[in-house]
């Protein structure tokens, strides 16, 4: 079963009437939409970009090495 992991956006309405937003635990994440649902969809879009690149990322580094792995459950 997979626990639901819970962010805080931070919203704004800009003077041209776009949402734009941040995700207050990862703030490099940061994105706009015309409404807030638009905008939480990206901001949802981007955290996935985001995770999927780190991922990527760090499995270079252990190509051709011997690892195991293991879930880490985090409560709240």
């Amino acid at each position: 079963m997979k626990k639901e992991i819970n962010f805080t956006a931070i919203i704004e309405k800009s003077d041209d009437g776009w949402y734009v937003g941040q995700i207050e635990e990862i703030p490099e994440i940061i994105s706009q939409g015309k409404t807030i649902h638009e905008l939480m969809d990206n901001l949802r879009d981007a955290l996935d970009l985001i995770l999927d690149n780190r991922k990527k990322n760090i499995m270079k580094d252990y190509e051709g090495k011997k690892y195991i792995t293991r879930n880490l459950s985090i409560k709240g």
